[in-house]
This record gives structure tokens, C-alpha cells and sequence, in this order.
């Protein structure tokens, strides 16, 4: 080995950030297990390389015994005295044991040995590069893809998009440029593996914050995020800064910063809405470009019984029901929409059950009224749940209203019909008396 040797040594320790001290120490090793290969030796055997001058020499350790067992490790103590008078039994004797064709050897080894740290630094490197920028965005190059898998060239290293990361409908040709999201970064014995998604809903979050700068900076927070890739997706917006819209700010002027994005997603749709710290005008905004009547919550269950007009029921609900389901998996709430009609038809179905329930326990109008009047308390108290799980309006008002119009029209044509009865009879008296 020799000083062209040594010089190639620092190149690599600038060029690929690998020690000098490392690779020796490397090579060292690689030597001895090459020694024991080639020539008979023992167990103890020490090969010194020169930093300097780039020198090998290979040696072979004796432990001093008096009595020889084993040649190959071991050395009588009058023969290690005959060498150093100083030696006592137990003591270990090195011997130079260096080949006069190891020069060869050694270049060889030292080849293969560096070539492999090299190799194994450079996957180290690219691992701690990668790992830190796990859950970011990154622009490859589509390399090449298969049925299943499509690799993506990052500059110095290839990831993979798995198939269920790919978003549906988008095909992915060679030569491509596409920006990704690192959802995981593995060690694996060939090298650091990167794995891409182009269906996270971080993918969403880290191009808003690429286009917006209100967002970089920390003037407009992304409260939530619900995304079904290649479809539709709902961004929850709060700006901390009053004077900033947050909405505004997502979209861009002439919708120029949400047209970006759209365009990087390949064309899918994305509603901004407002966040607020309020379920019902949270679930309201959310469930946008749907307009709602009411909404009313229920905490039992976490339920959202939202009342829309008719002409926009299909809009809140979406195709497939996928507006109701991306506003429920924003907000965090159960979505029950239904329109005015169909608000108004429970409310009468209601009545009707009530009116059933009166007749099938065998009570008058008028003991409707008085059970009513008198039982009116706990049945408010106990109302309002039922009502807000069916979606119903003020029922009990309207139950309540029913018997007494009821029983004052009874009473009225009562009346009417005695008194008619009286004038009729006494004219025809008269005329029998005349």
C-alpha cells in the first residue's frame, strides 16, 4: 500500500464524508480475516498499517507458557527469553508473521473493504437525509412503473408509490414530474427505503402551505382537514389576524393560489371553509355550498341534525353521499340532514302517533286536556331530546293546542242544536192552540 493509496483515502474522506480513521480501521480488520483465510495462523493475529507511510505488517500473537500445547498459539518461555529476557510465563509475544506476497492480498482487500463502506455510508447518509423529511412534500421524476408499484427518482435515491397511495384515475408516465408526500422512511439491509403517497391528506396541507404564505407564516391555521384523493376534499381555515380572511387568503385573487393546487391534484375539487369554535356554524360552514336553515346538536352521540330547504337536500348531501361524509369527518360530528318537507312530515306523523296513543287509552277530548295541562311539565322536560333526534319542530305546543279547539267547537254545536230545537217546537205549539 502506498501513498496513492493513502491520498485516495482523503478524497473519499471529503468526497463522501467518510473518516480517514474509519476506513483504516476497517481495512485492518479486513486484512486479518484475509491473512487467517489464506495462510495457517491462530486466533491472535494483529496487522498494523502505517497512516503514515501507508506500510502493512502482519503479526501473530504467542502467549508464554512452559509448557507447549498448542504451537500455533503458544511459545515456550526459553524461547521468548532467548528474545526478550524480560518475558515471564503468561505474558504475550508478538512475532512478525508478514507474507511477501501480502502486498497483493492486502491491495485486494482493502479495495473490497472500502468500495463497502462506501456503499454503506452512503446509504447511512441518505437515510438521515430522508428520515428527517418524513411527512414533507418532495418533486421526483417518475422513473419507470409496473402494475403494481411506480418508482420515483428523488436525485439521490428512488421511492416507491405503493398502489393503494396512487390516487384513482391518475396515470403516471415516464419522465413526469409529480410532487409526492414521504409518509415513511425504512432501514432495510439494501438500503434506506422511501415510500411515497400522492393520497395523504398531508399531501393537501403541504402544497396550501407552498401557495399561501398567510399559512407559512402562521396568520391563517389549518384547523381540519377531510380529503377522499382525486375527488373532493374540505379544508377548515382560522385566521388569527381579524383583519386577515382566512378563506380569502386559501383562495388567492381570481382563485389563483387554490387553482394551483387543484391543478398539482390533477383537477380535484377542494372547499375552503371558515372554522369557528361554534358546532353548529361549524357544521353548518362545512357542510358548504349547501345553504342550512338550522342546525342543532345533540352531545349524546355527537349528532348534528341540520335542517337544509328542499331545492338544496341533494346538494348537502353530495353524490354518493360524499359532501354529508367529508363535512362529518371535518367537523367530527354525526351529519343527519333533512329537508323542510321532510321536517314537516314527522312533525305531522308525530301528531298522529300522539293522537293514536290518546285514542288506544280510551280518554275523552276533555280528559286530553286536563292529562295534559297536567302532565305538560315532564313531558317538556323529557321533549326536546325526541325532538332533536327525529329533526321535529314545537309538537308539543301544537298537541297541546288540538283538544281544547276541539272540545270548544263540541260545545258550540251543542248549544246550537238545543236552541234550534226550542224555537222549532214552540211556533208548532201555537199553531195547534190557534
Amino acid at each position: 500500500m502506498n501513498q496513492e493509496f493513502l491520498a485516495a483515502l482523503e478524497a473519499i474522506e471529503k468526497g463522501k464524508g467518510i473518516s480517514k480513521e474509519t476506513l483504516l480501521e476497517a481495512i485492518e480488520a479486513a486484512l486479518i480475516s484475509a491473512y487467517k483465510r489464506n495462510f495457517t495462523a491462530g486466533s491472535n493475529v494483529r496487522v498494523d498499517l502505517a497512516p503514515e507511510t501507508g506500510e502493512i505488517k502482519v503479526y501473530t500473537r504467542l502467549a508464554v507458557v512452559e509448557q507447549v500445547e498448542n504451537p500455533v498459539q503458544e511459545i515456550s518461555l526459553e524461547e521468548a527469553r532467548a528474545v526478550d529476557s524480560g518475558y515471564q510465563a503468561g505474558d504475550v509475544l508478538e512475532r512478525e508473521v508478514t507474507p511477501k506476497n501480502f502486498g497483493r492480498i492486502a491491495a485486494q482487500t482493502a479495495k473490497q473493504v472500502v468500495i463497502q463502506r462506501i456503499r454503506e455510508a452512503e446509504r447511512e447518509l441518505i437515510y438521515e437525509d430522508y428520515v428527517d423529511r418524513q411527512q414533507d412534500i418532495i418533486t421526483g421524476i417518475v422513473q419507470r412503473s409496473d402494475q403494481r408499484n411506480v418508482v420515483v427518482d428523488l436525485g439521490r435515491a428512488e421511492a416507491i408509490l405503493p398502489p393503494a397511495e396512487q390516487m384513482s384515475g391518475e396515470a403516471y408516465k415516464q419522465g413526469d414530474r409529480i410532487k409526492t408526500y414521504i409518509s415513511e422512511v425504512k432501514k432495510t439491509t439494501k438500503g434506506p427505503q422511501i415510500l411515497l403517497s400522492r393520497t395523504h391528506p398531508g399531501l393537501l396541507k403541504r402544497l396550501f402551505e407552498l401557495e399561501v404564505p398567510e399559512i407559512y407564516n402562521g396568520v391563517v391555521e389549518i384547523k381540519g382537514l377531510a380529503r377522499e384523493a382525486g375527488h373532493r376534499s374540505k379544508l377548515a381555515v382560522y385566521s388569527k389576524n381579524p383583519d386577515v380572511d382566512p378563506v380569502g387568503a386559501c383562495v388567492g385573487p381570481k382563485g389563483s393560489r387554490v387553482q394551483m393546487v387543484v391543478s398539482e391534484l390533477r383537477g380535484e375539487k377542494i372547499d375552503i371553509v371558515k372554522w369557528d369554535e361554534s358546532p353548529e356554524v361549524f357544521v353548518a360552514h362545512a357542510l358548504s355550498p349547501a345553504k342550512v336553515v338550522s342546525v342543532k346538536i345533540k352531545e349524546e352521540g355527537k349528532i348534528a341534525n341540520v335542517v337544509v330547504p328542499d331545492y338544496q337536500l341533494s346538494l348537502a348531501i353530495g353524490k354518493e353521499g360524499q359532501n354529508a361524509r367529508l363535512a362529518a369527518k371535518l367537523t367530527g360530528w354525526k351529519v343527519d340532514i333533512v329537508s323542510e318537507s321532510q321536517l314537516a312530515e314527522r312533525q305531522k306523523t308525530l301528531k298522529l302517533l300522539e293522537g293514536d296513543m290518546l285514542q288506544k287509552a280510551g280518554e275523552t277530548p276533555e280528559d286530553a286536556v286536563e292529562d295534559t295541562a297536567v302532565e305538560a311539565p315532564e313531558e317538556t322536560a323529557a321533549e326536546p331530546v325526541d325532538i332533536a333526534a327525529g329533526g321535529t319542530g314545537e309538537a308539543e305546543e301544537d298537541t297541546d293546542a288540538e283538544p281544547e279547539e276541539e272540545t270548544v267547537g263540541e260545545g258550540l254545536e251543542e248549544e246550537t242544536e238545543e236552541s234550534g230545537e226550542e224555537e222549532t217546537e214552540e211556533p208548532r205549539e201555537e199553531e195547534k192552540e190557534a
